[in-house]
């Protein structure tokens, strides 16, 4: 029988087929760790003697979490970081620079690579036709060492649509949610999913991004799209086609279930508190008062969600009971904002920009929430607690909903 997308970047990499359910030791492209789980693996490779690193050049610490640090105990592991790379020559990307996931994707990966990361929504890099996942701190320390890991082999979900495009007002991040909410938070365990199909073939990568990166809030090991003409024009972009290659899966290929969305009948959706499979249409949410709105992460917070937004909020005020925040996802996006004037139209909405980087999403600085209070973001998560105050209430949106919200004061879509 065939193999699956997992099933054959595993293979490749570990020089035999290997087949869902095996388990199987290979080497790995890259690996990345940030500031918030990076300082324990570090401390991991000391206590094991290992300070070391296999591939230099293909491990990148990412100063994002924090950034910049608001206390002395993060700015100290920001450093135990930077003293790490000095003592190995890994790579660092500073304080300011973005998110590493958007940046993995911008700078590093590349269809049929393997990418493991200290943190969970490293299943970004599946847009790529990466196998990209996130693992714990102290695997991730040995990979940094040795240049390899194990996995057990994923089985595969493989999710289609049907229909020819999104109904207005609706985005990749609504389909996830949806997606989400029928599969439940953790209704793929350890699975891969495969996004498929005449309708993913033509996503943009910025969709499938947002999609990649949400695999791991139904449980995921991955979220994978094969590699095709989207790949390969979203890899020129940033000056990598060399580096491109088509990757399908097979079409014998096994699935253990195969998932349909109709696209067409889609609305706009939202997540409510405080899992992210509950949800539902925004225009079923009722009547949600919001106190601040965030417009960015890891999820989206590239450009075209910064125009998406901009453009809903050009030549108008955000509500005065409303903050609302704007994180770019990296330095270089901050840098086309500020060519296109979305920065100034944010600020004449009366919007705050922060740095690029995880910003508000975290709950360490810029934006945590007071005693029940209320904020509509476009992150991927909103656990009790997760942006700083388990008091608080979190909601998951479009950047879309995000903005229209911001102007009305309460959760609203076009």
């Amino acid at each position: 029988m065939g193999l699956t997308l997992s099933e054959k970047i595993l293979s490749e990499h570990s020089g035999r087929e290997v087949k869902a359910g095996e388990i199987t030791v290979c080497p790995v492209d890259w690996v990345l760790m940030q500031d918030g789980t990076g300082p324990l693996a570090v401390r991991q490779l000391e206590k094991l003697n290992m300070v070391k690193a296999a591939h230099p050049d293909h491990v990148v610490l990412f100063l994002d979490h924090a950034s910049p640090s608001p206390k002395k105990e993060l700015s100290n592991d920001h450093n135990t970081l930077r003293d790490f790379s000095r003592k190995t020559g890994v790579l660092v990307s500073e304080i300011g620079e973005g998110i590493s996931h958007q940046i993995m994707a911008e700078k590093y990966i590349n269809p049929g690579e393997i990418l493991v990361g200290s943190d969970s929504h490293t299943c970004t890099g599946g847009a790529l036709t990466v196998f990209a996942t996130g693992m714990g701190s102290t695997d991730v320390a040995v990979a940094i060492a040795t240049g390899k890991t194990w996995f057990r082999v994923p089985e595969t979900f493989r999710i289609t649509a049907k229909g020819k495009k999104f109904p207005k007002g609706v985005y990749a991040k609504d389909l996830m949610l949806y997606l989400i909410g029928r599969l439940t938070a953790d209704g793929a365990n350890y699975k891969a999913l495969q996004f498929d199909g005449p309708f993913f073939e033509n996503m943009e990568v910025k969709d499938r991004l947002t999609i990649s990166n949400m695999a791991v809030e139904a449980g995921a090991k991955v979220g994978l799209f094969p590699s095709n003409k989207m790949t390969q024009k979203y890899l020129r972009q940033y000056g990598r086609s060399r580096n491109y290659r088509e990757i399908l899966p097979d079409k014998d290929a096994v699935y253990e279930r195969v998932v349909e969305i109709d696209v067409e009948k889609l609305r706009p959706v939202i997540s409510k508190p405080h899992t992210v499979d509950n949800v539902c249409f925004v225009d079923e949410v009722g009547d949600v008062k919001v106190d601040q709105v965030l417009i960015g992460t890891c999820t989206n917070g590239r450009i075209e969600d910064l125009r998406l937004a901009a453009g809903i909020l050009k030549g108008r005020k955000v509500a005065g009971s409303v903050r609302c925040l704007v994180a770019p996802g990296s330095r270089s996006i901050y840098q086309q904002a500020l060519k296109e004037g979305l920065i100034g139209i944010f600020l004449d909405a009366g919007c705050v920009i922060l740095p690029p980087g995880c910003a508000a999403c975290v709950g360490v600085h810029q934006g945590i929430l007071g005693d029940n209070e209320v904020c509509l973001s476009t992150q991927n998560r909103n656990f009790k607690g997760r942006m700083g105050n388990p008091d608080s209430s979190i909601y998951l949106s479009s950047p879309a909903v995000a903005a229209c919200s911001a102007l009305e004061g309460r959760i609203t879509s076009f």
